[in-house]
């Protein structure tokens, strides 16, 4: 098929390698423009750009898809199909309207289960046992189209947004190789109006850690925002980021330092197990403490 491809992050990366893999003709990438990135905050193309370019793929970057001139270049493409994953611009329905097996989203989650812009974060934050891929036609609501196919997978225990984000971004790269071989023959699945959850973009202002939690809201919480943007706390006058926790017995007032790296909560503790400190890489927080002085209670 003849498809353009719109995607910016690097969970978008595999889905794109994976259509030049079986064979289709990608005609057009979309993704966002570069951005200043880094110490030098000089512009860096998008993981989407790079990778397309690397395999030979025009790239366009608009500014926005609703003027007449952007709009006739994308007719242009005389695409058949374009497939839609993270790509961060709306799209409006004259190019919903443009390929004649119209516009494809690939979603990370169960629709209508957090439809938005954190579907991974928000799952594992809120401690889900399992979340998901769909494959979604498109229509000018936010994640309101009719589902073609979905996977679901299960959440583990203490498995961080890092981890379930390359697991999901593998799972939607085969499910959309599937969806397009046998398009004709798919039924889409109206979404039910229950069970509409929202998943708003991550404010960085969430990410401080409330000790006067249960512990496993806490330890879903550290793992939700890891890798980014990290949950954190102040340690001995540093705000350290927290990546990964798990629930452990133990009791005290919230914040007690009960030992090593392992805090009561309002019921139950967490092990913090991986951190972060400002200007270095992840570590085993056994590896920080030997740096670092937790005191008695954590705030």
């Amino acid at each position: 098929m003849r498809i353009v491809f719109m995607g910016t992050p690097d969970f978008s990366v595999s889905v794109l390698e994976a259509l030049v893999a079986a064979g289709h003709e990608v005609v057009a990438v979309y993704s966002q423009p570069p951005r200043p990135a880094g110490r030098g905050k000089k512009d860096r193309p998008s993981p989407v750009q790079a990778r397309a370019e690397a395999l030979g793929l025009p790239v366009y970057h608009p500014v926005s898809l609703r003027n007449a001139e952007a709009q006739e270049v994308f007719a242009g493409h005389r695409a058949d199909v374009a497939i839609v994953v993270a790509y961060g611009l709306i799209l409006p329905q004259a190019i919903l309207d443009m390929p004649e097996a119209g516009c494809l989203n690939i979603h990370a989650s169960l629709l209508p289960r957090w439809r938005g812009a954190a579907p991974i974060h928000r799952a594992i934050m809120a401690g889900d046992a399992g979340t998901g891929v769909c494959i979604m036609q498109m229509e000018a609501g936010l994640d309101t189209g009719p589902v073609l196919l979905r996977e679901a997978t299960p959440i583990a225990e203490g498995e961080t947004t890092g981890a379930l984000h390359d697991r999901l971004s593998a799972i939607g790269a085969r499910l959309v190789v599937q969806a397009l071989r046998c398009l004709p023959d798919l039924v889409p699945e109206p979404q039910p109006d229950a069970g509409v959850t929202y998943a708003e973009k991550i404010d960085k202002a969430e990410a401080r850690v409330v000790w006067d939690r249960p512990a496993r809201a806490i330890a879903n919480h550290i793992c939700g925002l890891s890798p980014f943007p990290g949950a954190w706390c102040e340690v001995d006058g540093e705000r350290v980021k927290l990546l990964e926790a798990v629930v452990v017995s133990g009791k005290g007032a919230p914040g007690d330092v009960l030992s090593g790296f392992t805090i009561a909560c309002r019921t139950g503790a967490v092990q913090v197990t991986r951190v972060q400190r400002p200007g270095k890489k992840p570590m085993d927080a056994a590896v920080a403490l030997n740096g670092l002085d937790l005191g008695q209670k954590l705030t």
